[in-house]
């Protein structure tokens, strides 16, 4: 007999997410992804000053601030035809792939890795082994024997005190999990160690954004972020020379910690290659711009249907009409009223909330579509798009990675896939800081310092559209400006995509459908659920992830 197991809310992800699956005879039959929290944003912006939509849509999130307000800008400067100095783009571009690579390190580390690593194992771990197994990875200076037994006398302090603090609540000693006690100390340590690198990233996006999160230095036309090389103010030879400091540190760490130990993982729950591959359709946009025209762009996006890496559509920049009136939203399963399949610069967003009705409406999420299809997006989508394209420097990341595993390109469509597809993204993300960052240094020498081209607002009705693509794959801001204030706006987030509810035909979003089929050792402690959800990176909407003192209930999960 069928059990029905519900999760909520999903925990280690950004915002409220509440699973529900049917498991018959060991494995998932069906499955329902529910967003849990209401973003009305879009509301919000109507009314406003174009100018001032970005600083308000990085607020849709806390976490992934900055690619909310890159979408924003675009779609403004999209609708008024604004060309962006290249200096200006070159910095969005290093706030981009800095903040991609703190992204993937906190995904990996501290989002996802503690669905496949035991961490009260660790416990029993030899740190003289542990480091001689690490350092035959991976020459990372952090590989001591004296390391390996802080973290280990460090977790045992959290354990005889009763507390495990943020290791709380796992799945320790699940049968799933299948490191040794060494490895998972190995990671465990990295885990630690994450924090610190995953902050010299966002160092980096702080010098030239002005803050994080919620960058400061947007305008339409450009940044607000002076260069000039004898400025103490300003860019700077100094701050130049100290962000090519924190991106070395951040790319080392990326090759030699994180990359090594996905590798590790990846070895040691191969089978995880075979689980999860859900929706095979597949989008990804273009990303970093290399004009002022935003004609030409560093990463090629694509459309793929039925898992083909041969590219249905290749995708060189966003003006392509294809891409920008494929897209449409279905509603009949979500807790919206109005009419269906709209494209987004007609969207609504009229609340109309019933509790959860499996068969009815049971999601904040609407359900987007591209030519009627569920989409899925994100790094495997992204590396798709650069396999099929004539990147030979970014391709040869994922041929050698891939090599390294002992994975061919077709085996990322998966739940282990995902892991590995972002750790790869990740390698080319720090190689792209260090690469812009030359060339944005080039072009100060070349005399250019110009970094915004100020625009004001015209009379008359405009639209447009901010494509970006984000750590979690596509993201688009759309919006309507008439009599110089925002008429309607509307975002279809990368979580949107692959969160999304079933549509009118009945199809399954992503989440939903990578579930079916997975294995579930055990329904009262359904790790094999999250390890396949947590592979997506979710981010319903900006949270707060807390710690209850007393002990007290956080997390339920209900098995009928």
């Amino acid at each position: 007999m069928a059990k029905k197991i519900t999760i909520d809310p999903i925990t280690r992800i950004e915002g409220h997410l509440r699973i529900d699956v049917e498991v018959d005879n060991g494995r998932v039959a069906n499955a329902w992804a529910s967003a849990q929290m209401w973003r009305g944003i879009e509301v919000i912006l109507r009314g406003k000053d174009p100018k001032d939509a970005w600083s308000f849509a990085q607020r849709f999130c806390g976490v992934c601030t900055t690619v909310h307000a890159i979408a924003s800008i675009r779609s403004v400067e999209n609708a008024l035809n604004v060309e962006v100095p290249l200096n200006a783009q070159y910095i969005r571009n290093l706030i981009i792939a800095q903040h991609s690579v703190q992204d993937h390190i906190v995904h990996f580390y501290h989002l996802s890795a503690l669905d496949w690593v035991d961490i009260v194992s660790a416990l029993k771990a030899d740190p003289k082994k542990a480091a001689f197994i690490a350092q035959s990875f991976s020459d990372w200076p952090g590989n001591s024997v004296k390391e390996f037994e802080a973290v280990r006398d460090k977790l045992k302090g959290f354990v005889n005190s009763g507390r495990l603090g943020i290791f709380a609540s796992g799945y320790w000693g699940h049968p799933a999990m299948r490191l040794s006690p060494e490895l998972n100390l190995i990671l465990a340590t990295h885990y630690l160690k994450a924090l610190d690198y995953q902050r010299k990233a966002a160092q980096a996006v702080a010098i030239l954004g002005g803050k994080n999160p919620h960058i400061q230095n947007l305008c339409v036309g450009g940044v607000a972020t002076a260069v000039n090389v004898d400025n103490l103010a300003t860019i700077n030879m100094e701050r130049l020379s100290y962000l090519k400091k924190l991106m070395k540190e951040t790319a080392e760490f990326v090759e030699k910690v994180y990359f090594p130990d996905l590798v590790i993982l990846a070895n040691y729950y191969k089978d995880w290659f075979g689980y999860g591959k859900g929706v095979d359709n597949y989008l990804a946009v273009p990303e970093f711009p290399l004009d002022t025209k935003n004609e030409k762009f560093e990463l090629a996006g694509g459309v793929f249907f039925s898992g083909n890496i041969k590219p249905y559509k290749v995708l060189k920049n966003h003006s392509e009409q294809y891409l920008i009136n494929s897209i449409t939203e279905s509603i009949v399963h979500s807790w919206y009223e109005g009419k269906d399949g709209l494209h987004p610069w007609e969207g609504e967003t009229k609340p109309n909330y019933t509790d959860f009705q499996a068969n009815g409406k049971y999601s904040w999420s609407k359900a987007p579509r591209f030519e009627g299809k569920p989409m899925q997006v994100g790094p495997v989508a992204q590396l798709f798009a650069i396999y099929a394209s004539d990147n030979t420097e970014a391709k040869r990341f994922i041929d050698e990675s891939l090599k390294r595993i002992g994975v061919e390109i077709y085996d990322l469509q998966s739940t282990m896939g995902r892991l590995v597809a972002r750790g790869i993204r990740a390698r080319i993300m720090a190689h792209l800081s260090l690469k812009f960052l030359d060339m944005f240094v080039e072009n100060i020498a070349r005399g250019d310092t110009e970094y915004a081209n100020h625009t004001d607002i015209p009379e008359g009705e405009f639209k447009g559209v901010g494509f970006h693509e984000a750590p979690r794959g596509t993201l688009s801001h759309w919006i309507i400006i008439k009599d110089k204030k925002i008429k309607n706006y509307q975002a279809v987030v990368p979580s949107t995509w692959n969160a999304s509810p079933r549509d009118e035909k009945g199809a399954m979003g992503p989440y939903e459908a990578s579930l079916v089929g997975n294995p579930v050792l055990e329904p009262e402690k359904p790790l094999e659920v999250l390890r396949t959800v947590h592979s997506f990176d979710p981010c319903i909407a900006c949270a707060v992830h807390t710690i209850d003192p007393e002990g007290n209930e956080i997390v339920r999960v209900k098995v009928l």
